[in-house]
């Protein structure tokens, strides 16, 4: 089950060794374009959540059928990503990627240019399903062209902070857009990002040769994984609005388990398997998809929180509200693109996440501290900090090591992998945590709205109450970050990036005879 690659010399001329592929040229220009289309792909899981009440206010939209603006979105997206990681394996990165840029940007347009709910629910699918395309070929690509270590950590470092700060900077920008402008324009916005970065990557990006798999598409396999990624997200969504015990959302759940399991068995069976096992069997790769996971369900659920937080207990506008997430940012970049970058080739990866994991655990702690007249300064600033820091350094290595060692004909269903853990982790935050604190909150305004006098104790007891429910949820969530850390800090045992070697070049053990072994790890 586990899968080594075996390091070549390099310079040392050893026989038997494979030599390193040559870096490509023009790399970092590659890397502002393809960074590009990340942030807007990341930019678009938050802005529009700001727009929404405008949208549904101008379109129609019945408070029933509101999700379906997020929903839709999340299910093309989620269902199709480890679909969209193997058409770039067959097509090539390069095409995949342009391709997914463009139909991205008109989806956006049509969506900017909704009249009515049926347009903008197709408008967001749509969305989704060039996402899908477009962010497996992102990180692909990424890997394929940074086989040096030192600047394979560089790239990943920049690529990780854009990762994972984009969700508020789309908090920050979408507020701009809704106060100053319109609600529309959260979706035009993505227009110029799209149009740049597909002409950018059209002329810049140099996709190496080889390592195209010219396997035919496990249609089957499309098939199972597409319809159980469906009903697994649509559950947690459903179990959101509807409840766990909703009819609907309990076969949703059947479904993906059994969705998923003939999945497995056909991937099992199968010559060109969607997904090669191998891809997630190995242990360290398994435990970095794992704990990824895990920390985006915890990292999903806080930025909801905090939004609500700011916006009904603080009475923060939406641009304000944006900005009080900059020391997150920050805090990402400072973790990604310093401290990850500069140890990430000096210390074991398990070194790097399970510390991070943890430091974010300790800003998420102090966040279990919330009372309604709680000081931003004194509490929200450096929870928030703690919390970029955390998983900025934790993200940087897991992002880059998602498909190290990984076979290039594997590249972008390995990276397809690292979107849909992310992706059903979102999910399962939002839904999980939600109802955690909606319990909470119910529970609480039960036991005091009797001793309530007067009308403003009472919409003190409703505010406490949401208080109270949100750091019930973010208790659970600091347990699911020390989870991620445990698993991290168990499961992957690679040691640190050889630096003679090409990361991600795929060598395989039977190439390397007499070459030192170096375990390889798994967005």
């Amino acid at each position: 089950m586990s899968e080594t690659v075996r390091s070549t010399p390099g310079a040392s001329g050893a026989p038997g060794a494979s030599a390193a592929p040559a870096p490509e040229p023009g790399r970092w220009k590659a890397l502002v374009f393809i960074a590009l289309a990340q942030l807007m792909v990341v930019l678009d899981a938050t802005i529009v959540n700001i727009a929404l009440p405008s949208a549904q206010q101008d379109l129609g939209i019945s408070d029933g059928n509101r999700q379906w603006v997020v929903t839709a979105y999340a299910l093309a997206f989620g269902g199709l990503l480890l679909f969209g990681g193997r058409i770039a394996d067959l097509w090539g990165r390069k095409r995949t990627f342009v391709l997914g840029l463009v139909g991205f940007a008109a989806a956006s347009a049509l969506g900017g240019a909704a009249t009515n709910g049926a347009m903008m629910f197709g408008s967001r699918a749509l969305q989704g399903v060039f996402g899908a395309l477009l962010a497996p070929a992102a990180l692909s690509l990424l890997a394929v062209m940074f086989t040096d270590a030192k600047e394979r950590a560089k790239a990943f470092g920049i690529y990780g902070a854009i990762a994972g700060g984009g969700g508020a900077v789309g908090l920050i920008l979408g507020g701009f857009l809704t106060e100053y402008l319109n609600w529309r324009w959260t979706f035009f916005v993505n227009i110029p990002f799209a149009v740049v970065a597909a002409a950018g990557a059209y002329l810049v990006v140099r996709e190496p040769s080889g390592g195209r798999n010219r396997s035919p598409l496990d249609i089957p396999g499309v098939v199972l994984s597409t319809l159980g990624l469906v009903s697994l997200v649509y559950g947690f969504t459903r179990a959101e609005s509807d409840g766990w015990s909703d009819a609907v959302t309990v076969t949703m759940f059947v479904a993906s388990a059994v969705l998923l399991t003939a999945f497995v068995v056909v991937e099992a069976r199968v010559k060109a398997p969607l997904l090669p096992l191998r891809v997630v069997t190995e242990r360290n790769r398994g435990g970095i998809y794992l704990s990824l996971g895990l920390a985006i369900i915890a990292m999903f659920g806080l930025f909801l929180f905090l939004t609500y937080y700011l916006q009904i207990v603080k009475g923060y506008s939406p641009v304000k509200t944006g900005f009080a997430f900059l020391p997150m940012i920050v805090g990402m970049i400072t973790g990604s693109t310093q401290i990850g970058t500069r140890l990430m080739t000096r210390v074991a990866p398990r070194l790097l996440m399970g510390p991070g994991f943890l430091v974010a655990a300790l800003g998420m702690l102090l966040l279990t501290q919330l009372e309604i007249d709680s000081s931003y300064a004194a509490l929200l600033l450096p929870a928030m900090l703690l919390l970029g820091l955390g998983m900025g350094t934790a993200f940087m290595p897991a992002m880059s090591l998602a498909t190290q060692g990984v076979e290039p004909r594997d590249a972008g269903v390995a990276s397809a992998m690292v979107n849909t853990s992310q992706q059903v982790g979102g999910a399962i935050g939002t839904a999980l945590l939600n109802t955690i604190a909606a319990s909470a909150t119910t529970a609480y305004i039960e036991d005091h709205l009797g001793s309530a006098g007067t009308r403003a104790q009472a919409q003190l007891v409703q505010l406490q109450g949401q208080v109270e429910g949100y750091t019930s949820a973010i208790w659970f969530a600091v347990g699911i970050l020390v989870v991620a850390a445990t698993i991290a800090l168990t499961l992957v045992n690679a040691g640190k990036p050889n630096m003679g070697a090409a990361a991600g070049s795929g060598v395989g053990a039977e190439d390397a005879e007499g070459a030192a072994a170096i375990p390889v790890v798994a967005h």
